[in-house]
């Protein structure tokens, strides 16, 4: 398994955050990683209408903004929502931007 680079949690930035979640692909695929768990790239990124470099760059900010963790197994790489990070560091911040989506 590789692992690849993730901010620390006391390292996470409400600013980062929020732009990683400001766009509305980015935010489906956390919307979908809050209802499913840990996804495959390819999994998340179905039906999302965009190839699969512009989906490695979304998952690429996400990861970077330390709102997602990225694992590499083999030739599949595995991304899963860090609530628990997110909510030490900026608490309700993510239930709140969720129930904001689903109205």
């Amino acid at each position: 398994m590789r692992l690849l680079p993730h901010p620390a949690t006391d390292d996470i930035e409400l600013t980062e955050v929020l732009r990683a979640l400001s766009d509305p692909v980015r935010l489906e695929i956390v919307a979908r990683l809050s209802a499913s768990g840990e996804m495959t790239c390819g999994t998340a990124g179905d039906d999302l209408g965009i190839h699969k470099s512009t989906a490695s760059h979304h998952y690429r900010a996400l990861r970077e903004a330390g709102v997602i963790f990225s694992k590499q197994e083999g030739r599949l790489k595995y991304i899963s929502l860090r609530r628990d990070d997110l909510d030490t560091r900026f608490p309700g911040l993510l239930d709140s931007v969720l129930s904001a989506t689903r109205t």
